[in-house]
């Protein structure tokens, strides 16, 4: 059990600071910037692989588990129960937020910018998973992150991507980082992209890694 309480507790973490960012910046008027939040995503990333990647492997997201899986680091069975854990926590930290800032009419949901589709959205959210899967598969030990360089590696990209992508998709690679805002804001319109774009992504990597490592 002590692993499905690590993936909770680091995802409740990890959500609970990055959207709690965003949250914050929205009813503040900007004073985090956007540049502040992209820093949030990486740090509290990166904070959480060190706390709880020897005991988890801190994967904290269903997309990076699915391609653990696929690259025989990780069980299939242990996937749902990943998920489920990861969820939880995502859940739990979007419901604290609505709790203390019910004025946010966002909570740090994805959607795609305005006169930006959907489709280049979920092109974009691929890429920004596939390029953090392939990453994180190439520092990690196994399925445990625990180089000694891995969390400011994951932590890195996603500062990066965030930095990157934010203003157009909230660069979620996560689909459960999407799910949990959009059930307090009852915003559900582009959440089928932010679902299958980031699993397609880290599908796609997981493969992409055989041929460039054993």
């Amino acid at each position: 059990m002590k692993k499905y309480y690590a993936e909770s507790i680091g995802t409740f973490a990890m959500v609970f600071c990055g959207t709690g960012a965003m949250t914050i910046n929205e009813i503040t008027n900007g004073s985090i910037s956007h540049v502040g939040v992209a820093i949030v995503w990486g740090l509290i990333v990166m904070a959480m692989i060190y706390a709880f990647g020897d005991i988890s492997g801190a994967h904290f997201n269903p997309a990076v588990s699915i391609g653990f899986a696929i690259t025989k680091k990780f069980s299939w069975k242990e996937v749902p129960k990943y998920a489920f854990a990861q969820l939880i926590g995502a859940v739990l930290a979007s419901g604290l937020l609505w709790f203390l800032f019910p004025e946010s009419q966002f909570l740090g949901e994805t959607v795609p910018a305005d006169r930006f589709p959907p489709y280049k959205a979920a092109i974009l959210e691929f890429i920004l998973t596939f390029f953090l899967m392939l990453v994180i598969i190439n520092v990690s030990t196994g399925s445990k992150e625990i180089g000694t360089m891995a969390g400011i590696a994951i932590g890195g990209v996603i500062l990066l991507e965030a930095m990157l992508a934010g203003p157009m998709t909230k660069a979620s690679m996560n689909p459960v980082r999407s799910i949990a805002p959009a059930l307090f804001t009852g915003n559900f319109q582009y959440l089928w992209l932010y679902i299958s774009a980031p699993i397609l992504g880290a599908i796609t990597a997981a493969y992409s890694s055989k041929l460039v490592k054993d």
